[in-house]
């Protein structure tokens, strides 16, 4: 009989989402590729004190993953620290968990994003340095994956007419309608002049560097309506690690 090959992955760059015990010395690693999408491999031996694999299987770390097989759970062969930061500290590791927890209840397995893939490390990468405001980064990072993810109508015209945006008022973006003209009673309405922008900034070359200083002008408008839409499309009334920030705060703040 012929053998059949197994087929093998080689040095993708990937970073670890979420792990679960899979025995006594092994993990289920759900990890986000390149090339590949989000995925499961088995790290056998990776609870063993002395296995290599140990002090890399870490989120938000740039790595190079090698694995064989083609089932629901593959196997991994290598892991390789990539290089370019640290690992996010404090408030910011809190909101790349808030990244890997949106990026689980999104995306659908072995579906690959690989302009996605890139926000996703710059996000990252941004988070781990000091001096760019984590708000900013939040929302561009949100706006790119609900647009990747097929959930984010056009920011350039009303949901319901697809009329252009009138320059002399605000609009509201909700889960199912898009854009709506805003009542005088809606509070994080924002003008027509900043959705064209963030639509501009969804079409660059570079989408999430440009989102970032899209969004920094109106974060605050943007933090409720983004949530709401992603509460909805995740089919959740809050966040886990959204919960665990409020939280901290809470703790850290003065009395």
């Amino acid at each position: 009989m012929a053998r059949t090959s197994v087929r093998r992955f080689l040095d993708e760059p990937a970073f670890v989402l979420h792990r679960y015990d899979w025995s006594e010395t092994s993990l289920i690693v759900e990890v986000f590729s390149r090339q590949h999408g989000r995925l499961a491999v088995v790290a056998k031996g990776a609870k063993r004190p002395t296995s290599q694999l140990r002090p890399i299987l870490l989120p938000l770390q740039p790595l190079l993953l090698s694995w064989s097989g083609e089932g629901e759970v593959r196997t991994l062969k290598t892991a390789h620290w990539r290089g370019g930061h640290v690992m996010p500290k404090g408030e910011a590791l809190l909101s790349g968990t808030y990244f890997n927890e949106m990026l689980m209840r999104l995306l659908a397995r072995d579906d690959p994003h690989p302009a996605l893939f890139d926000g996703y490390a710059q996000a990252v990468a941004c988070l781990a340095q000091p001096g760019e405001p984590a708000p900013a980064v939040l929302r561009a990072f949100e706006l790119l994956l609900l647009k990747e993810s097929g959930y984010l109508p056009l920011l350039s015209e009303e949901g319901a007419t697809l009329a252009a945006l009138d320059d002399a008022r605000g609009y509201l973006l909700e889960p199912e309608g898009g854009l709506r003209r805003a009542l005088p009673t809606d509070k994080w309405a924002l003008p027509a002049v900043h959705w064209r922008a963030l639509q501009v900034a969804l079409a660059d070359s570079a989408p999430f560097a440009a989102l970032v200083g899209a969004c920094r002008p109106c974060v605050g408008a943007l933090q409720s309506q983004l949530r709401q839409v992603l509460h909805y499309h995740c089919g959740v009334r809050a966040f886990k690690t959204r919960q665990m920030m409020l939280d901290v705060q809470a703790l850290v703040r003065p009395r």
